[in-house]
């Protein structure tokens, strides 16, 4: 749709419920420390996911982006702008500015 392809491959442990809750604590910090959600599988039931709240924020601020036509527009225009050495480029002092804080 605007010239480019997103391809997102996520790998992620799967456990039994029973093993999650007799390890809920251990799990509960990999997923924090580690940023990998875990697919929780159930026998009599749908499974689920379990993720930090910090990658639910970033994941739900992506769709957000994905999903606004005006936003991908922007960013497909200056990805063209990029890749024909358009891009900006700024100045010696905009540059010590920056790279001062």
């Amino acid at each position: 749709m605007y010239g480019y392809t997103v391809q997102l491959v996520i790998i992620m442990d799967s456990i039994s419920v029973n093993r999650f809750r007799d390890n809920l604590k251990t799990f509960v910090e990999q997923v924090v420390n580690n940023h990998t959600p875990i697919k929780v599988t159930r026998r009599a039931g749908e499974d689920f996911i379990v993720m930090s709240a910090d990658d639910w924020e970033r994941e739900q601020e992506t769709l957000y982006v994905l999903q606004n036509d005006s936003l991908m527009q922007q960013i497909a225009a200056s990805l063209s702008s990029y890749s024909q050495g358009k891009g900006y480029k700024p100045s010696k002092e905009q540059m010590n500015e920056i790279t001062d804080l």
